[in-house]
């Protein structure tokens, strides 16, 4: 039987299919927090900072198939997206939608998302599946699934905004889910 569930998790494939297609195109380059020239003092003294790279963004969207990740979540979207960024290796201190929204710690906001990246408003959040298409991922009113983020409903929530995970980024008290679902502290 085809559920809208089924129908959700088929398309989310389908997105992650196509995204390792042109992850794959695309040329890496490190990327920094700002284009302001630095001193060799400044530079000794600041490590550059690493965000999720586009392969490390379909590693976050990967963890968004595990059907444990989904039961482990809660029923919100800021614990669902919490719980898959753990899944997949990137912890960060829990943060309701509205903070991210504003700015935490742990994440650098962008204007160009990449598979992977957080999509947020006030009182939502989800995880970019598809930019090109602007396809997300995230906790819906039947539950998780993908929806368009142009689509009115989601514009009508006014400007999102794109937050891309800060490799390292201290992230003192977060804790990691191991490989067979327990928390475990970080450095």
């Amino acid at each position: 039987m085809w559920t809208p569930a089924k129908a959700a998790i088929a398309s989310l494939l389908c997105g992650l299919a196509l995204c390792v297609c042109s992850a794959q195109q695309v040329t890496r380059q490190p990327a920094t927090s700002d284009s302001t020239p630095q001193t060799s003092s400044e530079t000794r003294r600041r490590k550059p900072v690493r965000t999720l790279t586009p392969d490390d963004g379909l590693g976050v969207i990967s963890a968004a198939l595990d059907p444990k990740v989904r039961r482990y979540a809660g029923h919100d979207c800021s614990h669902l997206v919490h719980a898959i960024y753990e899944r997949a290796g990137f912890p960060y201190a829990y943060a309701s939608s509205d903070d991210i929204y504003d700015g935490v710690q742990g994440f650098q906001r962008i204007n160009q998302p990449q598979p992977g990246d957080l999509i947020v408003w006030h009182g939502h959040v989800g995880i970019v599946v598809r930019p090109s298409k602007h396809v997300f991922f995230s906790f819906m009113t039947a539950g998780p699934g993908i929806d368009d983020y142009d689509a009115p409903y989601w514009v009508q929530r006014g400007q999102a905004r794109f937050y891309r995970y800060v490799k390292n980024d201290a992230c003192a008290g977060c804790t990691q889910v191991s490989a067979v679902g327990r928390p475990r502290a970080t450095k």
